[in-house]
């Protein structure tokens, strides 16, 4: 494990594996975000940005669940007095934020039940898989809250999504590979063998480029489409002038794996 990357966490489990950083929510009994779990979170990803040895991420949970949603008893004990709300929805907003704005490929194995605040860490992913007994859902509504729609929107379609939010809602592995939401849904047994491949594959790549690929991504996310590829183009162009994309020509014609060095 690279020192960057070194504890002590009190609410992840995190290790290495080769190229690969994986993350377990660890806040027993259902995993649910935690201050503490936020401030790590954000702390891990951000140290991991900056970590060459680290080319990819798997985020999943600990044990049966994957994220249960917000833990309300810490937010009792956390919102007190003035300030408390909006500087805990900063810290929430930041968290999500962390994991989409990581510099590497995020995969997300949903072990189990991923539930408002957890639903809104798997949106922030950029590769889903799940087990097929894993469900997701925005059950907000039935404690009178509210919360995760936006997040909910860059996985479902209008009615799905509304019709989730407002009756609680939610939905099976089987049913979001069905949909097109994740790419495998999977025996529970398989699952991290199925994150892992895909990780070890994201990690192969050019590390340069895969970072300016998710970068593009984010960016061009809520652009037009005329300005969205233009943007791609110039990203596309100085790609092009780094020495991976010149022996990612090279390897191809010499019809051998490509040895990439990240610049």
């Amino acid at each position: 494990m690279p020192e960057a990357l070194t504890g002590p966490y009190t609410a992840l489990d995190v290790t290495l594996d080769g190229g690969v950083a994986v993350i377990l929510l660890a806040n027993p009994p259902v995993n649910a975000l935690s201050t503490d779990m936020m401030i790590e979170l954000s702390w891990v990803l951000d140290r991991i940005s900056e970590t060459p040895e680290v080319r990819a991420v798997v985020l999943s949970g600990q044990g049966r669940t994957f994220c249960a949603g917000a833990d309300l008893k810490n937010r009792a004990a956390t919102i007190k007095g003035p300030g408390d709300l909006p500087q805990h929805s900063r810290r929430t907003r930041e968290c999500f934020h962390a994991i989409r704005e990581c510099a590497k490929p995020v995969v997300c194995a949903i072990n189990g039940a991923a539930l408002g605040a957890g639903l809104a860490i798997v949106a922030s992913c950029d590769i889903l898989v799940a087990a097929s007994t894993a469900t997701v859902g925005l059950p907000e509504i039935n404690v009178g809250l509210l919360g995760g729609g936006r997040h909910g929107m860059r996985l479902f379609g209008h009615s799905r999504l509304r019709r989730m939010m407002l009756t609680g809602l939610r939905v099976d592995g089987n049913e979001l590979y069905r949909l097109g939401i994740v790419e495998a849904a999977v025996a529970p047994e398989s699952l991290m063998d199925e994150a892992m491949a895909l990780a070890r594959e994201l990690a192969s790549k050019s590390p340069l480029a895969s970072v300016l690929a998710k970068q593009t991504l984010n960016v061009i996310e809520d652009m037009s489409l005329r300005d969205g590829y233009r943007y791609e183009q110039d990203m596309t162009a100085a790609i092009a002038r780094t020495e991976d994309a010149q022996e990612a020509r090279r390897a191809f014609l010499e019809k051998r794996p490509p040895v990439f060095k990240g610049c």
